[in-house]
């Protein structure tokens, strides 16, 4: 039994597409449609709770669903850094902080009840509530960090999104190393895939006149949907085949077996 989608080269290129895509689609419901970050906030997490109490209650690993979980949980993350810093008025480093104690606890949490924080495969229930969980925290955290490095640090998105992809890359580099815990670094790069798909997705929405693209945000939220959608379809095949290749080479074994 799994729940949950397996960690390969797909899944961070669909992580990164789901962050802009929910990047443009969170800010297309609070700013294009006009409702403003406290309802924007309200149908987001509604639709979060929705999602992920479908994605729960699964008996098993269904790719659309999972990722839907994903949008759903990145779009909420942009709600949640702009209600902080822009409704609350706590400040994006405040609630970077406030953010990055909210995850320690789960992790805590995780690894104090199970001994073990592992992302794949997931089959128990409560250890797939922390997990999401952890991932609610994380896209947002990922989002406010991002946030930070435009609007306080001054960088354009450009540069912010290098910035993110330098400690990307880092973690890919420590991956081949065997050096640091492979869950760590999954961590460390779930959260700053977000900030680097965000800031390429505020890149293309952004006026010109703060060096972005002017792209309307409805169009940009279809393009990325459109993008996601085409690799998760050769994710999926890519799994298939893998799974038909695996059942052959067992009735193979199993044949040998009984000769």
């Amino acid at each position: 039994m799994n729940k949950v989608a397996e960690v390969t080269l797909y899944f961070w290129v669909m992580k990164i597409l789901a962050t802009t895509l929910g990047e443009t689609a969170g800010d297309f419901i609070s700013m294009s449609l006009g409702l403003g970050y406290y309802v924007a906030f309200a149908v987001t997490f509604t639709a979060l709770a929705i999602v992920l109490f479908v994605q729960i209650r699964s008996n098993k690993y269904r790719a659309a669903l999972y990722w839907l979980a994903i949008i759903a949980t990145t779009t909420a993350g942009t709600e949640v850094s702009d209600l902080m810093d822009r409704s609350l008025g706590l400040g994006y480093a405040v609630g970077s902080l406030i953010l990055v104690a909210g995850l320690l606890t789960v992790l805590t949490v995780w690894y104090y009840r199970d001994r073990d924080l592992s992302v794949y495969p997931i089959a128990k229930k409560d250890a797939e509530i922390t997990y999401w969980l952890a991932i609610v925290f994380s896209n947002s955290l990922g989002t406010a960090f991002g946030d930070f490095l435009t609007d306080n640090l001054g960088l354009s998105y450009i540069q912010g999104a290098l910035v993110t992809a330098s400690v990307i890359g880092i973690v890919i580099f420590l991956h081949y190393q065997k050096q640091v815990n492979d869950v760590l670094l999954f961590w460390v790069a779930f959260i700053f895939t977000r900030p680097f798909g965000a800031t390429f997705g505020d890149f293309i929405t952004k006026p010109l006149d703060t060096g972005g693209l002017a792209l309307p945000r409805g169009t940009a939220s279809a393009i990325a949907f459109i993008l996601l959608t085409i690799v998760l379809f050769f994710s999926v095949r890519a799994e298939s085949k893998k799974q038909k290749k695996a059942r052959r080479q067992a009735y193979l074994n199993e044949s040998l077996l009984e000769e």
